[in-house]
């Protein structure tokens, strides 16, 4: 099948992966973070990530968070940067310096190497890895886990599949925390503004956060336009948005749904973002509101988890044993 494609291909200036199938084409760039930066529905011509533009390329080196699919590890802030976990204490540099925070790690813009390339009659798969050791030191300065991380791309006619999964090659439990700054694009047909779309997401109740950006600890209640979310959608633009929330499944297709939909209401086209059910949490972000895009970012833990006087399965806070691995799943289709 002609229309089943991987090929090594230099991208604005980078060397990054292409994938192809009939229906969609996936932009992969390798050097930083395996980040996702493109993914494009030709059928119906629709663009869903942020991808940098040319200009941006070195705001994408630089800031890789607000484009593509970049891998958050641990997702959003900790505390002060610091946590204690089974004996050990782990310390972050501070990156929020206002609000004396750490956040989203550094894998986003670590170099992965492709371990795996699959051709399959309906689908073309490929795998990144990054190895964290004493040699290999970028993040194991700052936390000593041996470990590999790899992401597989499975792309069909039919969507994209994002699979991570973190083994941890030490022999003490290592705390793993995942999350995906996700920006779609708005708008993402042609011929519609942004005022067309209407975002809905599997959002349960929202946490209280302090001046800091942090859970006070109370979960309360959505607010009334906030639970449009739940049901018709919320129009994400003209407002600055910044709302830490759980998940908890929605309707979507005569069965629970967890994840985002993104509807062009003008076409009832949407764009599909479904998560499994590592992911227990959401942070919903726009950028101040006036960008081309909005920002559901699931995450396996919420924000400061580590920190969080409550029960891990509130907080989502999770650790894997020496030997073992760990894995979530998230898929992008069009409706």
């Amino acid at each position: 099948n002609t229309t089943m494609n991987i090929k090594k291909i230099s991208w604005q200036g980078i060397d990054a992966v292409l994938l192809e199938t009939k229906v969609y084409e996936a932009i992969i760039v390798p050097s930083v973070g395996a980040n996702l930066v493109k993914l494009y529905n030709k059928e119906k011509q629709i663009d869903i990530l942020h991808t940098p533009s040319e200009g941006e390329m070195d705001t994408f080196i630089k800031r890789p968070q607000i484009f593509g699919v970049p891998l958050l590890f641990p997702p959003n802030r900790i505390e002060d940067g610091k946590y204690n976990f089974a004996g050990k204490n782990y310390v972050f540099p501070i990156t929020i310096p206002a609000q004396n925070n750490y956040h989203h790690g550094i894998l986003k813009s670590q170099p992965f190497t492709i371990t795996r390339t699959r051709y399959s009659s309906d689908a073309v798969e490929v795998e990144a890895s990054f190895y964290s050791n004493t040699i290999n030191d970028a993040i194991y300065l700052n936390f000593p886990h041996e470990f590999v991380c790899r992401i597989r791309f499975i792309l069909t006619d039919k969507e994209l599949t994002h699979i991570v999964t973190f083994n941890n090659l030490g022999k003490d439990p290592m705390p793993v925390g995942v999350g995906f700054h996700t920006p779609l694009r708005l708008p993402f047909s042609k011929n519609t503004k942004k005022s067309d779309y209407k975002l809905r997401l599997s959002a349960g109740s929202r946490w209280e956060l302090s001046e800091r950006g942090l859970p006070t600890g109370n979960l309360i209640d959505l607010t009334k336009e906030e639970s449009l979310l739940r049901t018709e959608g919320l129009d994400v633009t003209g407002k600055p948005i910044e709302t830490a929330m759980t998940n908890e499944a929605i309707q979507f297709n005569g069965r629970p749904y967890s994840g985002v939909i993104l509807t062009n209401t003008k076409d009832n086209i949407s764009v599909c973002y479904e998560v499994d059910d590592q992911f227990k949490h959401w942070t919903l972000w726009n950028n101040g509101g006036e960008v081309d895009w909005v920002c559901p970012e699931p995450q396996t833990w919420a924000i400061n988890a580590p920190n969080l006087k409550l029960a891990p399965e509130i907080t989502g806070f999770q650790s894997v044993k020496g030997g073992k691995s760990w894995s979530g799943t998230t898929r992008f289709y069009v409706k």
